[in-house]
């Protein structure tokens, strides 16, 4: 019997962009013991899949390097035929340093590539799809067929966002941690108010995100419109947004939780492109983004809290109507 260990300490979209990596290893090696290390708080992201065995949890916010150390030695305790490191920067490095497996891959970006026994060249901007990148590191076991993301929602999720689809919905996620992968409120705002008036309106995030949801809903007075940033967890979003007629989002989080359902999205690129390769790979996705020909865009891989310009033209100079015909 096998014994894999993957490894991605990142965000909650990093951790679904590995899940093909779960789904592929289990299709080659269907007795495979498949255990996955990630960051404290997105532990929720793995559960009831069926195809992983234990899930480690590392604590990155408080006494973090107490932390590894700790982890290392659990992680020490077995002995794995392969390891994929997925993140590139050291404290996971160090992990694969001490881990005990018999094989080793990662990118080379990570400082210490050079422990790797199969070392993959990460590269950005090529419009090659994270996904295809991470299946880099498994291919010489598997194959390198692309494989969407995948999350399993229990029956539970499924009732508890039962509830909010009486009727045709549409789901809005309008808020992102960076500043500038955001579609500003108030063109949320514009395009909720034109909207068709048929659907109902559910808007979600995190419970950080609660406010934001509440400014747009007070400035809308539209009827049938939900605030339930923060009432849902990851698998209930995920739930809700499976059967939504349109899945509206930001180059963030839920485009991947809209991806790993296969649930119809539109998504927003402000300061980000999709060329960076995290674009939506659900069978209906569209993708919005300005027509104008900016210098400035992209301005970075991950988005800045102000726009470096001060103008902000990536995300304001984008034409509701392109998402009122999605």
């Amino acid at each position: 019997m096998k014994r894999f260990l993957i490894i991605q300490t990142a965000f909650i979209g990093d951790v679904i962009l590995a899940t093909p990596l779960i789904e592929k290893l289990k299709l080659h090696y269907p007795d495979a013991e498949i255990d996955f290390l990630l960051r404290k708080g997105n532990e929720e992201l793995l559960e009831n899949n069926p195809h992983v065995s234990r899930v480690f949890a590392l604590d990155k916010k408080s006494r973090k390097y107490a932390n590894v150390f700790q982890m290392i030695r659990r992680i020490r305790k077995s002995r794995y035929d392969h390891l994929f490191n997925l993140q590139r920067f050291f404290t996971t490095g160090v992990i694969t340093l001490f881990a005990r497996s018999n094989r080793k891959s990662g990118f080379d970006k990570n400082p210490l590539s050079f422990i790797f026994d199969h070392k993959v060249r990460h590269e950005i901007g090529n419009g090659r799809h994270e996904i295809e990148r991470n299946i880099d590191l498994v291919a010489p076991v598997t194959d390198s067929t692309f494989m969407k993301p995948r999350l399993y929602p229990s029956n539970k999720d499924y009732e508890k966002v039962s509830q909010y689809q009486n009727r045709a919905y549409i789901t809005v996620a309008p808020a992102s941690v960076w500043y500038t992968k955001q579609f500003p409120k108030e063109q949320w705002v514009a395009f909720l108010n034109e909207l068709d008036g048929q659907y109902d309106v559910h808007l979600i995030g995190g419970p950080g995100e609660h406010a934001l949801c509440g400014e747009i809903i007070e400035k809308t007075g539209r009827e049938r419109i939900s605030n339930l940033a923060g009432k849902l967890t990851f698998l209930q979003t995920a739930a809700l947004m499976k059967k939504a007629r349109m899945n509206y989002v930001n180059d963030s989080a839920p485009l991947h939780i809209a991806s790993a359902m296969n649930a119809p999205v539109t998504a927003v690129f402000c300061s980000t492109i999709p060329g960076f390769g995290f674009y939506p790979v659900s069978d209906q996705s569209h993708i919005v983004e300005t027509e104008i020909n900016l210098d400035c865009r992209p301005c970075g891989l991950h988005g800045y809290s102000a726009c470096p310009e001060g103008h902000f033209r990536c995300a304001r100079s984008i034409d509701i109507r392109k998402l009122l015909t999605r």
